[in-house]
């Protein structure tokens, strides 16, 4: 490709992402665009996500407009410097276009389009896990939080595995992992993730956790400083006693889409984000069968009277890892007030327009923290 003339293709975001609908240009054509600006609004079958453009340069061509539906892959947009032709940007959109039809015609044959999850057997009980990414920095392992799975991570961990391996797992109870907990607490997630990071032969990583995943990580660091080089806490439990037990409870509650939608919401500062799909992804796992009561014992746990009953805020003060905390600053289900917890020794950052899911309403941003942190 050449370095006069960048696409903006369709972004991959997630296991099942196949296509994109485009549902609104935030750049016209000719305009001068730096690289990380934004760029277009897509929706999945999963969720709605600004992108980012990957480059700078002058916006000479748009090639899908609002309503168009394309594949991964596809040609979004052309940038180039001011002084390419219009012949060499046609040239451009002619090659480009070619080369993609046979990418599609090999992935219509291909069983395997891209990384899979895979599973362990570690102490009887299996752990499934995602792994993207080489090279030679440290590894980073992504702890995602009550009710969630790794497809919590589809907007950070592609872009964070581009320089190193990033592995994000399921943790016990949740996601394709084993629908069984030997004990429903902090610490026997913490020696579940422990002894799944032995299993893997990752004797020392970086670490992000949200939310419960926040906690499990930080108790990790705690135990096994040796093992963790970063920590990354995003809306972490165990930084002061407020939850939204509204939430938990509707969340383990919810049978019908109807019930559920309001209490998803409340994870976003945009509902509009929760779609009909992704409803049903969670629908589907509290379905299975066990879990609506392994919830329930995990939150009444964890969640003991209507508050959280881990505190760690003292001894992560004395803990000699680099960490940074971040919150979106209208999160319904941890007070934002939270990530003030350790701003004696920690990074603290507090971003506007996010909820609770902050590391997917801000992406880049708490993409670019954690690549920042994760320094080997």
């Amino acid at each position: 490709m050449s370095e006069r003339i960048r696409a903006i293709m369709m972004p991959k975001w997630g296991l099942s992402m196949t296509e994109g609908l485009v549902t609104a240009w935030h750049l016209d054509e000719g305009s001068v665009v730096e690289k990380g600006a934004d760029a277009v609004d897509i929706e999945t079958e999963k969720i709605t996500n600004l992108f980012e453009s990957p480059a700078g340069g002058v916006l000479r061509r748009r090639l899908v407009e609002p309503g168009d539906t394309v594949p991964v892959g596809a040609l979004l947009g052309v940038l180039a410097d001011a002084e390419v032709s219009d012949e060499e940007i046609d040239a451009f959109v002619e090659r480009f276009n070619a080369e993609f039809a046979n990418t599609l015609a090999a992935r219509a044959e291909a069983a395997d389009a891209g990384p899979q999850p895979e599973t362990l057997e570690i102490g009887g009980h299996k752990m499934r896990y995602l792994q993207m990414g080489e090279g030679e920095l440290l590894p980073l392992v992504l702890i995602h939080g009550f009710g969630g799975d790794l497809n919590n991570w589809l907007f950070n961990q592609p872009v964070l595995a581009e320089r190193r391996p990033v592995v994000a797992l399921d943790l016990p109870g949740h996601g394709g992992s084993s629908k069984s907990m030997r004990a429903f607490d902090i610490d026997s997630l913490a020696r579940a993730v422990g002894e799944f990071l032995d299993a893997l032969d990752l004797p020392l990583t970086h670490l992000a956790g949200h939310s419960l995943g926040g906690a499990v990580s930080a108790r990790l660091a705690l135990t096994r400083a040796d093992r963790v080089r970063s920590l990354t806490l995003i809306a972490s439990v165990g930084l002061g006693a407020d939850i939204n037990m509204d939430f938990i409870r509707g969340f383990i509650g919810a049978k019908r889409r109807k019930d559920l939608k309001p209490v998803v919401e409340q994870l976003f500062a945009d509902p509009s984000l929760v779609n009909r799909e992704l409803l049903d992804d969670l629908l589907k796992f509290k379905r299975l069968d066990g879990v609506e009561a392994l919830l329930t014992r995990l939150a009444d746990t964890v969640f003991a009277d209507g508050a959280q009953a881990v505190t760690l805020r003292d001894d992560l003060l004395g803990l000699d890892v680099a960490t940074q905390v971040v919150w979106g600053a209208e999160d319904q289900m941890i007070p934002a007030a939270h990530a003030k917890a350790l701003s004696e020794t920690a990074k603290v950052h507090v971003l506007e327009g996010a909820g609770h899911m902050v590391h997917m309403e801000k992406a880049s941003e708490v993409n670019a923290m954690i690549e920042t942190l994760a320094i080997d």
